[in-house]
């Protein structure tokens, strides 16, 4: 994490005037001093109970009341949307305790985060992504909990399952996606651990209890070992969504953002907070829908307009668009699929050979994309543009006589009124989820890069962080922030031995 020097040695200093004061209180006069304990020693106190008395503490230590800035998460990124190589982007959480980490599918399509548990049938035990796959085990972990029928958190799994309650009053659940596969099991509430990134950019330990799902039994694509996780993390706007669990416990603000990397092996940004970027437009959400649905009012081909009826991209029950990162390619409603195709084709027709490959459009390219293929623009509601470039609507599939074969990578569903943007369209952009102001926002983006973050705190005051390099390193040598806290930690402590020893003389 990056960290302004001047934040640095400005806290530095606060420190400094907050110990020479103690210093004094404590030496002045005094040769014996007894300490006690704020807690039994029994162990027995929570994390939260401590977390809530330090805060206290520092608001005195600091004369002033406040409460605790909203901190800033961020996760690791990897995978890629390129279908012939992963054609998903994962991130690692950790739960229990003590904590294990799980490899999990990032998925704004869905709501509730779960992972494969101990005896589950049909759950793989091996992966095609080379990564060790995990499973919970509820009985492991000495803070996790079972959700009864009566638990109010089990009625807010009706929103985003077909939730139900077995002979065992353990409060179940039952998830069918889109392309078939589907998972169920029964939900737990446990440890989350994290890093979050709090006031002058210092990164701390923290945890929280969320309530997730213990998978028992998948079916689908999910039981097959190519590209397999432990299990998805539901990024949606819904109650039992991790995203407002950790919002209604004021640890992390109601939004979070991801900058998916196209290019070099994938990987890419996700944070939870509002990356900050001067060219970010926005667009309002569709109120009251389970998804994230936009307002698409038109498309364009190189500042073209297609000839497409605004009404084919209208929200209306199953209809509407969509953006959805647990979708490997992007998807057209059939009325707008054949005027979005034709637009291209006839664009390139005097650069490149055509020809249609099992209903899919494909070119021969002798040279690059970007100086052939026109530019396209996706309007949307409030005058918000997404650009998208060649490689975000086009696949390269093979060549042929040294020539690339570039196909068209959205695809068509037919009969639905539906346009989802997967991860094709959205890799290469910062796209954001305001879930308090009801907006996403998105720009283009090169997510090898850091990017600034914000986080309203609990006061309505904005902190501006940058993300970006989490899992480069975890050591103190490796973070400059715990680093620094280290050192002034041992600064402060040698200069009360001092003080105190030239004090008793």
């Amino acid at each position: 994490m990056v960290v302004s020097a001047v934040l640095r040695y400005g806290l530095l200093v606060v420190l400094v005037g907050v110990v020479f004061q103690a210093a004094v209180v404590l030496c002045g006069g005094v040769g014996m001093m007894t300490l006690e304990r704020a807690f039994p020693t029994n162990h027995g106190v929570e994390m939260s109970k401590l977390r809530a008395r330090d805060w206290v503490r520092h608001g005195r230590l600091l004369q002033q009341s406040y409460a605790p800035p909203l901190g800033v998460v961020d996760f690791p990124v990897e995978g890629t949307y390129d279908p012939f190589l992963v054609g998903l982007y994962y991130t690692r959480v950790q739960l229990g305790s003590p904590p294990r980490e799980f490899y999990v599918q990032i998925d704004t399509g869905s709501d509730v985060l779960w992972v494969s548990c101990n005896s589950c049938n049909g759950c793989p035990t091996a992966s095609g992504l080379k990564i060790q796959l995990e499973f919970f085990d509820p009985s492991s972990s000495s803070t996790a909990d079972l959700i009864s029928c009566s638990d109010q958190r089990c009625a807010l799994g009706v929103e985003s399952s077909d939730s139900g309650c077995s002979n065992r009053n353990q409060c179940s659940y039952t998830f069918q996606y889109g392309d078939g596969s589907g998972t169920s099991g029964y939900y737990v509430s446990d440890l989350m651990h994290f890093d979050t990134i709090v006031g002058n950019s210092m990164t701390t330990n923290s945890s929280a209890s969320v309530v997730f799902g213990c998978s028992t039994s998948e079916t689908g694509d999910l039981t097959k070992s190519d590209r397999a996780v432990d299990g998805i993390f539901g990024f949606g706007q819904q109650g039992l969504s991790v995203i407002s669990q950790l919002a209604s416990q004021g640890m992390a603000p109601k939004s979070f953002s991801h900058c998916l990397k196209g290019s070099n092996g994938g990987g890419g940004i996700l944070v939870l907070g509002q990356i900050v970027e001067p060219n970010v437009v926005y667009t309002p959400l569709v109120p009251s829908q389970a998804h994230y649905n936009l307002n698409l009012e038109s498309i364009a081909v190189n500042g073209q307009t297609l000839p497409i009826d605004p009404s084919v991209f209208s929200t209306s029950g199953n209809s509407g668009t969509i953006i959805d990162s647990g979708t490997t390619l992007a998807y057209l409603a059939e009325e707008a699929y054949d005027p979005f195709v034709n637009a291209i084709t006839q664009y390139v027709s005097q650069s490149v050979r055509t020809f249609t490959t099992r209903g899919t459009q494909c070119y021969l390219v002798t040279s690059s994309i970007s100086e052939i293929f026109p530019p396209v623009s996706l309007n949307f509601a409030g005058g918000a543009t997404m650009i998208l470039n060649p490689q975000d609507y086009l696949l390269q599939q093979n060549s042929i006589s040294g020539a690339a074969v570039w196909c068209i990578g959205i695809q068509k569903i037919q009969g639905q009124g539906l346009t989802i943007l997967g991860d094709l369209v959205l890799k290469d952009k910062i796209i954001v989820y305001d879930l308090a102001g009801q907006q996403i926002g998105w720009a283009n983006y090169d997510c090898s890069m850091p990017v600034n973050v914000s986080a309203a705190s609990s006061t309505g005051k904005s902190e501006f962080v940058s993300a970006g390099q989490i899992g480069k390193s975890s050591s103190l040598v490796g973070n400059p922030n715990r680093l620094m806290i280290l050192m002034a930690a041992v600064s402060f402590l040698l200069y009360i031995s001092l003080f105190c020893s030239f004090a008793f003389l």
